[in-house]
């Protein structure tokens, strides 16, 4: 089987709820897409999808992804694509660094070859492990009023876990936490992520006047350093997101137990082959593990559910449906 032509389309996917808000005033009204389609000589067709949160959540940027896709492209042609580590490895040699460029058409590759082999792709990634995972939702950024609001509508809907944002003015996102955290039923499982958006000053600042509600924190802080320093007073759970950029990085943080769960994000890792490494490392090393993306609709989502659903359910925390955030469908 050779790959025999490759196409990438750009999608503009706004947000069904408005403008996504996170710390430092960081803002996007949509993802910015590039679904890459993969056909082989057999006829049959893998797809992949890539979309950044803006220009500012990640090392990536959407006109990043569409000018380095056409770069990549017309070096797989005539490539076996179920070669997944050999995909990966020439990917890199044609075009060093920018993984999030080549995570859509790793993905695509993978769905092919899982297509091809006519199994679904959670039995190339293991297995799966279960029927269904926990699902999140997010709180954005807003006043205290609008956030506890919003906390307690997705509650309504049947959501049992909350990511609160925070990282910004250390008082107001006390505050902020303090009443989700009174809106919602005893048991709702909180964490708060600052998106990297604090000192470590301002961290422990919050984590000390938040002691008394029961939440996991979530990337305080930009660097591993940084985060160790707030996890030493700390009596809660951390996890790191930002933090995971590469295999290295993963071992770094468990060097120096930084954390007790990661986030791992397709596009960051440069796709579902090193997803899946950093994933299995990380499980064998006892954290806990979330796999999710940077963004994206139903393609990236069922890549997430796949890596998701192929993870040792013990070792889960929960994963999230992108596709419901947007306005289009794919």
């Amino acid at each position: 089987m050779k790959i025999k032509s490759i196409k990438a389309y750009h999608v503009v996917q706004p947000f069904v709820d408005g403008p996504y808000r996170m710390s430092k005033g960081r803002v996007a009204d949509c993802f910015d897409a590039v679904i890459v389609a993969i056909t082989s000589d057999t006829g049959v067709t893998g797809w992949g999808e890539m979309a950044p949160l803006g220009n500012f959540y990640s090392a990536a940027f959407p006109a990043g992804t569409r000018a380095g896709v056409p770069e990549i492209a017309p070096h797989l042609i005539g490539h076996d694509p179920r070669g997944l580590a050999g995909i990966v490895r020439l990917m890199d040699t044609v075009f060093k660094g920018h993984p999030y460029v080549k995570a859509a058409l790793d993905m695509a590759c993978w769905d092919l070859a899982a297509r091809a082999a006519d199994v679904p792709l959670v039995a190339m990634l293991g297995g799966r492990e279960s029927e269904t995972a926990e699902l999140y939702r997010v709180v954005t950024h807003g006043t205290v009023d609008q956030m506890a609001a919003l906390a307690k509508r997705i509650v309504a809907e049947g959501y049992h876990r909350l990511q609160v944002k925070v990282g910004g003015n250390v008082g107001d996102d006390i505050e902020r936490v303090s009443a989700v955290a009174s809106a919602v039923p005893k048991g709702t499982v909180i964490f708060c992520d600052a998106n990297a958006g604090w000192t470590p000053y301002q961290a422990r600042q919050f984590a000390d006047a938040t002691r008394g509600i029961d939440y996991t924190f979530e990337q305080p802080c930009t660097t591993i350093e940084e985060n160790m320093s707030v996890r030493r007073m700390l009596d809660k759970p951390m996890v790191l997101d930002e933090s995971v950029t590469s295999l290295g990085e993963m071992l770094e943080i468990h060097r120096r137990g930084a954390a007790d769960g990661l986030t791992l994000k397709i596009s960051r890792l440069g796709g579902v082959t090193q997803t899946r490494l950093i994933r299995d490392v990380a499980v064998e090393l006892g954290f806990m593990v979330t796999i999710e993306d940077t963004g994206g609709a139903e393609i990236d989502t069922a890549a997430m559910a796949h890596l998701s659903l192929s993870t040792p359910e013990e070792r889960r925390l929960h994963a999230i449906a992108f596709h419901e955030w947007v306005t289009v469908r794919t």
